[in-house]
């Protein structure tokens, strides 16, 4: 078993749209492994050196390797696969969706509709990942290090607020982190209306927005 690889990047290409394919320089030899794009963007330019943690899967008899930015990102990703119906395309999708403390949680509260932020992630998909993962993913998250945070909009109201931010064109990503950001930082309660967890997670993600362009 290839736990991880440490290299030389190569080359970075896209295939099939939107599968991001990393090719490693590893002693002469070049690996070829399929990636989140959340880490492409995080690997240094051509030339550079990264260690990349690895799965690997045979199908047909046909070896092909998966890499990510660390094990418990690859950890996750092998949870999700044994979720009926969740094959490493809807897994890497989820995985791009979110960061990986951001996917727990939403796995773990049962929060469907920010699961089906992915792409091919379907509501009943989402439903299966959540019932079949969220007991798991409790125990793992200890061993893993990430706590689950309690912040955020009460469940009555969630989906409402959620719907609404993704109307206005912001991400799975930019939603969880904003109403984390409004429930610990700015201390909005749970109960407070949803224009209000609206408002104060407008003006956040605004504002992060300023900052970027700057």
């Amino acid at each position: 078993m290839i736990s991880y690889l440490k290299g030389i990047v190569a080359g970075i290409q896209t295939i099939g749209g939107s599968r991001m394919m990393l090719t490693l320089e590893v002693n002469n030899l070049g690996y070829d492994l399929q990636i989140p794009q959340r880490l492409a963007k995080q690997l240094p330019e051509s030339g550079g050196v990264t260690q990349i943690f690895t799965h690997l899967q045979i199908r047909d008899e046909v070896p092909f390797l998966y890499g990510f930015a660390s094990p418990a990102e690859r950890d996750l990703f092998r949870q999700l696969l044994t979720v009926s119906g969740i094959g490493t395309a809807s897994a890497i999708a989820l995985l791009d969706t979110l960061e990986v403390p951001d996917l727990v949680q939403a796995i773990i509260a049962a929060n469907t509709q920010i699961l089906i932020q992915a792409p091919g992630v379907g509501k009943k998909t989402a439903e299966r990942i959540c019932l079949e993962l969220k007991t798991k993913l409790v125990e793992w998250r200890k061993s893993a290090g990430f706590f689950v945070a309690t912040g955020g909009p009460a469940p009555a109201i969630l989906e409402e607020v959620q719907m609404t931010l993704f109307a206005l064109g912001y991400s799975a990503d930019e939603v969880s982190h904003a109403l984390h950001v409004v429930s610990e930082d700015i201390g909005l309660s749970q109960d407070a209306y949803v224009e209000d967890w609206i408002k104060q997670a407008i003006a956040h993600l605004s504002s992060s927005e300023e900052v970027t362009h700057t």
